[in-house]
């Protein structure tokens, strides 16, 4: 017989047991302590009105475009504003890639996507009792949506407790959701719902109308005549009949008399019906807040990975980005434009990729060539890249290291503004002024074709002058221009071209590479400018003659 010390640490040994296990599924801790946001960490800091607006350099970067694309289908969610927030620290970008890392499982994949459409239906059964005019149509559109919002509720506690979920976020929802789905308002909240639907499957009733008078009558003796009806014409049947059952629409509206014989089965079943109307008054407010931010908040990487699966289709790259607020040395291999590769998908047109890098003590990447020939569109890329990384998103590409920034500002070629009365160079140095002095070590500059609206002379001295702000400033940026002898401005400074086909160099390769810079960009630019090329000059010059052969 085994002693009382034997039992006393057998006991201890399964309560230490329960404990651990307790602690690993976080029922030993607050919920509202474990869990708050699947997008932020609990270092973050947020509200709901941050993000309103769009950043201004959206458009330039074609980060607008991006956006729409991702947020398409989704307005109830009303997703812009997670969109419009990058984040200031690495630590919230790396809780946001462990989170996509665990979506990468298939099977918590499915379990969260079966969530967001149970919450979606449930979300449809609330409009449609809003929508309704009789009392008892309200009650069971609700009656629907919390009996749907317990099902997925407790589907995600199980899919979450078997994917085993790595990152932080998950784990910190898998625990919420276990004490929550324990919790006595869950389970009475369920409870409850599977009575009152049971109770009201119970109610049987007959209808006999005479004439303009219906009595409603306890279909309690009265048995079910079908089967009798079949046997007594079953001698009568030659062959099998054709159903004439129809389905009744659930959005049709109930008519007067409708609603007036439920009033009188749910006078018959009083009690059956006060439970419902308890039952209404009672859960009104049942959806819990940290459950519905989650429904709303995971549709960020539902969403981004849709259109990531859409352009791997194509054979392109997505990768997790190397993030830091410490190191300038940034480089991707493989990259390109997300915004142009969705267009060209549908094209069915082949994206090129681009690589980069900088070392110390670089920060400048001077980008110069051919019209036409993808250096926009590679300062774009250089901007989206860190924008996206900074989302906690992953980039396109083989792989990606990334500065986490404080700003990003660019600084794009603009139509004149007729309202401001300055002219278009006035107003190029108004803005570029302003970002100078809003510009900080850790921001982000992309310009493109900066100063085109001057003289060669004055765009150079102008481009000098910027570049040793940018330079003092010691900051990232990306600069499209036609002056090539700002590719060699200083030891800060990298040249790259935009490449063309050695055998025909009308054609472009869209290859932007590290290259000195060849002296042939500007002078192909003025000439295309001014309608000078060669094909423009034979044009004109074969129009002039055609004139004078007709005179």
């Amino acid at each position: 017989m085994p002693s009382q010390s034997a039992d006393n640490s057998t006991r201890a040994s399964e309560q230490w047991s329960k404990d651990k296990l307790d602690s690993d599924l976080g029922l030993n801790q607050d919920p509202d302590e474990i869990f708050r946001s699947i997008l932020f960490d609990e270092y973050a800091t947020w509200t709901e009105g941050d993000g309103a607006d769009a950043p201004v350099f959206f458009g330039d970067l074609n980060l607008d475009q991006i956006v729409h694309s991702l947020t398409t289908g989704r307005d109830e969610y009303n997703l812009r504003p997670l969109f419009y927030l990058p984040l200031k620290r690495p630590e919230t970008v790396r809780y946001r890639q462990d989170v996509f890392r665990d979506l990468e499982n298939s099977e918590l994949l499915q379990s969260v996507r079966s969530f967001a459409a149970g919450m979606r239906t449930m979300r449809a059964h609330l409009a449609l009792s809003e929508k309704r005019y009789y009392k008892r149509q309200k009650q069971a559109c609700f009656l629907d949506a919390v009996e749907t919002y317990c099902n997925a509720t407790a589907g995600l506690t199980q899919g979450l407790i078997v994917a085993l979920p790595n990152s932080s976020g998950f784990q910190g929802l898998r625990d919420f959701l276990i004490g929550y789905s324990g919790s006595e308002g869950f389970t009475t909240l369920t409870r409850e719902t599977e009575t009152v639907r049971l109770g009201l499957q119970k109610v049987k009733y007959s209808v006999h109308i005479q004439s303009a008078r219906v009595t409603v009558d306890r279909n309690d003796v009265d048995g079910d005549y079908s089967q009798e009806v079949l046997q007594t014409f079953e001698k009568f049947r030659q062959a099998d009949p054709r159903s004439h059952r129809f389905k009744v629409p659930a959005s049709i509206e109930m008519n007067h008399i409708e609603e007036h014989i439920l009033d009188l089965v749910a006078k018959l079943h009083s009690e059956i019906f006060a439970h419902l109307d308890e039952y209404c008054r009672r859960f009104c407010g049942y959806c819990d807040e940290v459950i519905a931010r989650f429904d709303r908040e995971v549709q960020f990487y539902l969403a981004y990975l849709e259109q990531m699966e859409r352009v791997k289709k194509a054979g392109l790259s997505f990768c997790y980005p190397q993030v830091t607020s410490q190191s300038k040395e940034v480089q991707a291999l493989a990259t390109y434009d997300l915004a142009l590769a969705n267009q060209m998908i549908g094209a069915r047109t082949v994206v090129v990729t681009n690589d980069f890098y900088l070392q110390e003590p670089e920060r400048i990447i001077v980008v110069s060539g051919p019209n036409q020939g993808g250096k926009t569109t590679f300062a774009r890329t250089f901007g989206q890249l860190h924008y996206l990384g900074a989302l906690g998103c992953l980039v396109p590409g083989v792989s990606a290291k990334l500065f986490l920034f404080e700003s990003i500002f660019t600084h794009f070629e603009k139509e004149e503004d007729l309202q401001n009365l300055r002219g278009k160079l006035e107003d190029e140095l108004i803005r570029i002024n302003d970002i100078l002095e809003r510009a900080t070590e850790n921001s982000i500059l992309v310009m493109n074709e900066s100063f085109l609206s001057t003289t060669l002379s004055d765009a150079l001295f102008l481009s000098r002058e910027v570049m040793k702000r940018i330079t003092g400033l010691n900051m990232l940026c990306v600069t499209v221009t036609f002056l090539d002898e700002l590719a060699a401005f200083n030891e800060t400074t990298v040249s790259m071209i935009s490449t063309v086909n050695p055998k025909d160099p009308q054609q472009r390769t869209f290859k932007v590479i590290r290259k000195p810079a060849d002296g042939l960009a500007y002078a192909a630019a003025i000439a295309e400018k001014y309608h000078l090329t060669y094909d423009a000059v034979k044009a004109r010059v074969g129009a002039k003659h055609g004139e004078g052969s007709q005179s």
